[in-house]
């Protein structure tokens, strides 16, 4: 289905005068999948970027890397990331590197200019040059190192789509998408790693498998299966590490700590963003009771319109409380000032989104 996908979802006005706007495509689902909510293509072939980070994490899992070399939560917080070289970040990485016995050298991951303003600022002071271990990637990088180490395979390489590691994360990336691999394409990321394209709505689709496997791993019956233990894994070690996951001042890390766990949520570069809700009175009201999977992508790639997006598409949905709504002030529909502090414009999102209705006993 395709809804008002030519419509702008968000409107940026300078006084009164529209200067930009952004198209929206989103996907609303529940925990089998059935798509419960769209607006524009739900259904948009979308590279999701280090939104799939998790369903690398979960492969690298899957090879047994994690208790061979006694990664923890935080450890896999830091696979899931795009984080902002911070000391923690760096630091972090090193150790886990020398948990492999590989090295900086190792990685194929180029370093760049951080994506936190107040690092950029005590790099220039300092003259600093970054290096591969500063990439917001380079925890996912260091766990491909750790996964391509487990399966016996060389690190040499291990970013190339060839190697046996990144065969394997192909094949749990389409799984877990519920996903013939031909119903995944594949381009090569700003990381240098091997990055998924496949249907907007299975990135909700992945998201609501994070939450709902946590409300399985919480039930009177735990899951018994190794991939739902995954999964609620992933979903305890960002939701535990949301600083990790991101950085101070940032949209993820704010995200997870307004909501306290209630939620997983994790952005990917061009203007994607995911988010597993686990079950609630909220949720039930959509969804009778499981879960809820959002995905989110602006057609230009533009964050602030994504993070506007983002808040907009919770509070339709009645997610949160007005307290955690509150929390992300920062990015809800943000005043613009110029140089001199003054209010000139505002970020306005103008978008309902749509119910989809299934016939009876029919699954999107």
């Amino acid at each position: 289905m395709t809804t008002s996908a030519s419509q702008p979802a968000v409107k940026v006005l300078r006084g009164d005068v529209i200067e930009t706007t952004h198209v929206a495509h989103i996907a609303v689902v529940d925990a089998h999948g059935r798509l419960l909510y769209a607006l524009g293509n739900p259904h948009r072939m979308t590279l999701v970027r280090s939104a799939a980070k998790p369903a690398q994490a979960l492969a690298v899992a899957e090879t047994g890397a994690l208790a061979r070399f006694g990664f923890d939560d935080a450890d896999l917080a830091l696979m899931c990331a795009s984080h902002s070289s911070e000391d923690r970040h760096i630091e972090r990485v090193l150790a886990m590197l020398a948990k492999v016995g590989a090295a900086e050298a190792d990685l194929r991951c180029g370093g760049h200019a951080p994506l936190s303003d107040a690092v950029y600022r005590a790099w220039i002071k300092r003259d600093f040059t970054p290096g591969a271990v500063c990439s917001n990637c380079s925890g996912k990088h260091a766990g491909m190192l750790a996964g391509a180490r487990s399966i016996g395979a060389a690190l040499a390489d291990y970013h190339l789509p060839s190697h046996p590691l990144q065969q394997h994360v192909k094949r749990v990336v389409a799984e877990v998408c519920d996903l013939p691999e031909t119903g995944v394409e594949w381009a090569i990321d700003g990381c240098n790693l091997p990055t998924p394209a496949f249907p907007l709505e299975r990135l909700a689709r992945l998201f609501v498998k994070l939450a709902d496997a946590q409300d399985r791993a919480d039930a009177a019956s735990a899951p018994t299966d190794t991939r739902t233990q995954a999964l609620a894994h992933i979903y305890r070690a960002m939701t535990s590490y949301p600083e990790l996951v991101a950085g101070e001042g940032r949209f993820c890390t704010a995200l997870m700590r307004a909501f306290e766990g209630a939620l997983v949520g994790k952005v990917g570069a061009a203007g994607s963003y995911a988010i597993g809700v686990r079950a609630s009175a909220a949720t039930a009201r959509h969804t009778g009771g499981p879960a809820l999977g959002i995905a989110i992508k602006i057609e230009d790639g533009d964050q602030t319109a994504l993070y506007t997006t983002v808040v907009a598409v919770l509070r339709q949905l009645g997610i949160g409380t007005t307290e955690q709504i509150a929390g992300l002030s920062k990015f809800d529909a943000p005043p613009i000032v110029n140089t001199m502090g003054v209010e000139t414009g505002r970020v306005a999102p103008r978008f309902a989104l749509e119910r989809v209705d299934h016939p009876p006993g029919k699954q999107g």
